[in-house]
Order: structure tokens, then C-alpha cells, then sequence
């Protein structure tokens, strides 16, 4: 069974609040004490007009129609001041496994799967050894969450650079340059516009066909660092099953999390393409997660 949240209920001091703030006692409660203040009977009606304030107070608290009129402006108020709706998040887990093609989610989610498959035989073996407090521990670190977000990250890099090589043809526009250029040495002290316009068309050639080559040499360097990344995230996993000092383990994780700065820098550069450009999260803990549930829940 689920358990019903309560309505906020006012106490004790909320009842006497509202009772000791109503208008008509106030005016009635200054209104005597400064008239028993300035008569010469002053210290035997001050302790009076105290003591009718008390007898007012545990009167009307004791009344239960006016402490469940209490109660409905508290919880009343509970709701008006409830928690601000959440802003919206960045780019999350969900947005990024769904922007990947079938086989990079694939090795994603295999590659999660290797991780979470060494924690819990990591566990067995310390839980077997009588090592409770470290059980499954070693791996539970901020630096593998960073080390497969790099790799989500490196995965949908890599994935629209392969979108973006698709849409153009290299031998293409080499073949036009050519043409271009012959066209270019034949129209040379002709018409200066022409020159002018088979110079110019030539450079957009040339622009793209060196943009085409750098990516293409980003899209190599992403696939290696993805192999190289991808086997250290599973060295570390597995070195969890025979290492017995949780702490070595993270240090290991750390720094091969340092280690990869160079490509973060690399993925920082290629993020105009994947649309992060502006994606300043933290790593999420990608280790805790259902990958299944999250793409169950996406869909």
C-alpha cells in the first residue's frame, strides 16, 4: 500500500496566534490595558485585564469549529507556498540516448551493462571476504560517471559527424575544383568579371573540400579515443573484482578521469555538432541508472 500524504494540521501555537492577532481582541486588549494604565487602580486592573486575555485565549482555542478554520487556512497556505515547480533541465541522460543511432546506443548501453555486471561481482567477492562496508563501493565514483559521459559524449560526436561525411562526396568537389581551375586558366585576360567569379567559386570549393578533410580526421580521432576510452572504462571495472583497496581503485578512476582531458577538450570543440555547445552539466550518476528505464520511460 502507498502511504497518503496528510494535510497540514495548525498546532497549538498557531491556534493561540490567531486568536491573540484578531482584530477585535487587540482593540479591546490595548484599548484596557492603556485605560488601566493611567487610572491610579493601575496594579490591580493590569493583572485583571491579563487575566480576562487568558480566559479569552483557552476559551476560543478550545472551540472546535475555530480550530478546524485554522487548520483549512494552514494547510491553505501550505499549498499556495508548496514547492516552486523545478526550472527545466539541460540536456539530460534520456535526450542524448535518444539522439544516438541504434548500434552507438547499443555499445552505450553494453558498455554500461559490463560496468554494472563487474560492481556486483565486485560485491560478492568483498561480501564473500566479510567486507560489507566496501561491497560494491570501489566503483561507485564520480570518475567512472565522468569516463561514460566523455563516452556518451565522444558517441553522439561521432554520430554527426558520420551524419554530416554522408551528406557531402569528396571526389565530387574534387572533380569540380578541377574543372573550375581549367575553366579559370582558359578565362584568364578575358572578361575580368568572369575571372573574378570562377576565382571566387574556386575558394568555396576549396573551403569545403578542407572542411570535408578536417572532418574526416575528426571523425578518425573520435572512433580511436572511443576504443581507447571504451577499454578503460572496462579495465577499471573489472580491476574492482581483484583489487581489494577500494581507495587505489578510485584513485585509478580519478586519474584516468584527469587523463582525459585532452579529449574533452576535443569533444568541447566538436559540440556545435551534437548541439551541447551550451551543455555545462554535471556528469549524472550514469552508473545508478536503468538505462532500460530511462529509454522505457523516453519512448
Amino acid at each position: 500500500m502507498t502511504d497518503v500524504a496528510k494535510k497540514p494540521e495548525a498546532g497549538m501555537s498557531d491556534y493561540l496566534k490567531e486568536a491573540f492577532l484578531f482584530r477585535w481582541n487587540l482593540l479591546f486588549l490595548l484599548g484596557g490595558t492603556a485605560a488601566a494604565a493611567m487610572t491610579p487602580l493601575a496594579p490591580v486592573l493590569l493583572p485583571l485585564v491579563a487575566a480576562g486575555e487568558l480566559t479569552y485565549l483557552t476559551g476560543l482555542v478550545s472551540i472546535p469549529r475555530f480550530r478546524a478554520a485554522i487548520d483549512a487556512k494552514v494547510h491553505a497556505a501550505g499549498k499556495a507556498a508548496g514547492p516552486a515547480p523545478p526550472a527545466p533541465p539541460p540536456v539530460s541522460l534520456v535526450t542524448m540516448l535518444a539522439g544516438l543511432p541504434g548500434d552507438a546506443r547499443t555499445r552505450f548501453q553494453r558498455l554500461h551493462g559490463r560496468c554494472v555486471e563487474m560492481r556486483g561481482i565486485a560485491a560478492g567477492v568483498r561480501g564473500a571476504a566479510g567486507d560489507q562496508a566496501a561491497s560494491g563501493e570501489e566503483i561507485r565514483t564520480p570518475g567512472l560517471d565522468r569516463l561514460l559521459w566523455l563516452f556518451l559524449r565522444l558517441l553522439l560526436s561521432k554520430a554527426a559527424l558520420d551524419r554530416f561525411l554522408k551528406t557531402m562526396n569528396e571526389q565530387e568537389i574534387s572533380t569540380r575544383l578541377a574543372e573550375l581551375r581549367k575553366t579559370l586558366d582558359a578565362a584568364k585576360g578575358g572578361d575580368e568579371r568572369i575571372v573574378r567569379s570562377l576565382q571566387d567559386s574556386i575558394a568555396s570549393g576549396e573551403l569545403r573540400l578542407d572542411n570535408y578533410g578536417r572532418a574526416k580526421k575528426n571523425a578518425e580521432f573520435v572512433s580511436i579515443e572511443l576504443d581507447r576510452l571504451e577499454g578503460k572504462i572496462q579495465a577499471l571495472a573489472e580491476m574492482a573484482v581483484n583489487r581489494q583497496d577500494p581507495d587505489f581503485l578510485s584513485s585509478q578512476v580519478d586519474s584516468a578521469a584527469d587523463s582525459m582531458r585532452q579529449t574533452e577538450k576535443a569533444v568541447s570543440e566538436l559540440q556545435h555538432l551534437t548541439g551541447l555547445a551550451d551543455q555545462l552539466e554535471e556528469p549524472p550518476a550514469i552508473l545508478e541508472s536503468d538505462l532500460r528505464q530511462v529509454l522505457r520511460n523516453d519512448a
